[in-house]
């Protein structure tokens, strides 16, 4: 599957929208970069998969609670909240992409060096269970 420009730009602005969460929150949650990511992501969001599908993802009903949460985390970062709304958009960031994560981990399972050190006895049962994998061996 190729990419067209617009969602190459796309992903250049979610992955800078990440990194910049990221390093808001190291350098102490910093208000300002967490506030600055948070828009490139929505931003980068929209250009892959399209301001209307963008829009339908984030009010779909079984997804409305995620919703809620995530733009409440973002308005608080906005008021200078900082680390109660990372906090609470973390929580609606799980509620909206949770059901991606075991994809995901199968991708990164496929990967010929990280797929090695995700089958790691220790890290192996970690990986499954955010991943949702039933645990091979029952506690």
């Amino acid at each position: 599957m190729w990419l067209s420009d617009t969602q190459k730009i796309g992903v250049g602005l979610t992955a800078f929208g990440c990194a910049l969460i990221g390093l808001g929150v190291v350098l102490f949650f910093d208000a300002g970069l967490i506030a600055i990511g948070n828009i490139l992501f929505l931003a980068g969001m929209s250009m892959i998969i399209g301001v209307q599908k963008t829009f339908y993802f984030f009010t779909r009903r079984d997804k409305i609670r995620g919703s809620i949460a995530f733009f409440a985390g973002f308005c608080l970062v906005l008021i200078k909240w900082s680390i109660v709304g990372i906090i609470v958009e973390a929580f609606g960031f799980l509620n909206l992409f949770g059901d991606f994560f075991p994809v995901a981990i199968n991708f990164l399972r496929s990967l010929p060096i990280i797929g090695r050190f995700l089958s790691l006895p220790g890290i192996r049962q970690v990986v499954d269970r955010i991943g949702g994998y039933p645990s091979q061996y029952p506690v």
